[in-house]
C-alpha cells in the first residue's frame, strides 16, 4: 500500500532542528488549524482550542515555562493545543449547522444530546478523557498536514501545565494537552525511528 497520504505518515519524525529565520503567515496558521479541526470528535462536540504562539514576545513568555525547549523559539509557531472538558449542553449549537445544511434532521439532535449527557456529565474523568482525546486528534491532523506541506513538527508535554494555563489565559474547563511546534526544518533531523514489530502490538482475532 502506498500513496501520498501514507508516504506522509511514514516519513514523519519529530523535528529537533528548525529554520529559525522562517515564518508562517497568519493565513498559513489558520489553514493548519482548519485542517486540525476536521479531525473526529465525539458527538460533534469539537471541544478544542488552539493558541498559536508565533511572535517573539509570546515565544519568550512560553519558553521558560516549557522546560526551555529550543523548539519553542526556533520553530515558526508553537500551538498550545487545548482540550475543553465535555459540556453536552453545547451539542444543539454544534449540530445547528448540520441541521441548517440538511445533513441531519432537527429531530435527531436530542438523540445525540441525551445519550452524550448520560455518557459524560455524571463522570468527571470521562469529561477529561474526552478533552484529551479530542485535542490529540486535532494535533495529529496538524502534524500530518505540516508534513505534507514540507514542514516539521514537535509535539511536547514537557511544560508547566498550571503556568501555561495562567500565562495564556485558559479557562477553568480547559486543559493544555500538549505543545506542538511547527515550521520549516533545517538539515540534521532524524528519519522516522523504527517501531516495535507488529507481532508485539497486533492481535488478529
Amino acid at each position: 500500500m502506498t500513496n501520498a497520504v501514507i508516504d506522509t505518515i511514514l516519513s514523519r519524525s519529530s523535528a529537533k532542528y528548525y529554520d529559525t529565520t522562517a515564518t508562517l503567515t497568519d493565513d498559513q496558521i489558520r489553514e493548519l488549524v482548519q485542517i486540525g479541526t476536521s479531525a473526529p470528535t465525539s458527538f460533534h462536540l469539537q471541544n478544542w482550542r488552539f493558541i498559536a504562539v508565533r511572535t517573539a514576545e509570546a515565544k519568550a513568555r512560553l519558553r521558560p515555562i516549557a522546560w526551555n525547549q529550543p523548539a519553542i523559539t526556533d520553530a515558526a509557531v508553537t500551538f498550545i493545543v487545548i482540550g475543553q472538558l465535555v459540556d453536552t449542553s453545547v451539542i444543539p449549537n454544534r449540530l445547528a449547522p448540520l441541521v441548517a445544511s440538511g445533513v441531519m434532521p432537527e429531530s435527531m439532535v436530542p438523540e445525540w444530546e441525551i445519550p452524550a449527557r448520560d455518557l459524560y456529565m455524571p463522570y468527571p474523568e470521562r469529561r477529561r478523557d474526552e478533552a484529551i482525546r479530542t485535542a490529540t486528534f486535532g494535533a495529529a491532523a496538524i502534524i500530518y498536514a505540516a508534513r505534507s506541506l514540507g514542514m516539521g513538527s514537535t509535539p511536547m508535554i514537557g511544560f508547566d501545565f498550571d503556568a501555561v494555563a495562567g500565562e495564556f489565559g485558559l479557562a477553568d474547563d480547559e486543559i493544555p494537552v500538549m505543545l506542538l511546534s511547527v515550521g520549516p526544518e533545517r538539515p540534521g533531523n532524524w528519519k522516522q525511528k523504527p517501531r516495535r514489530p507488529l507481532e508485539e502490538v497486533l492481535d488478529l482475532v
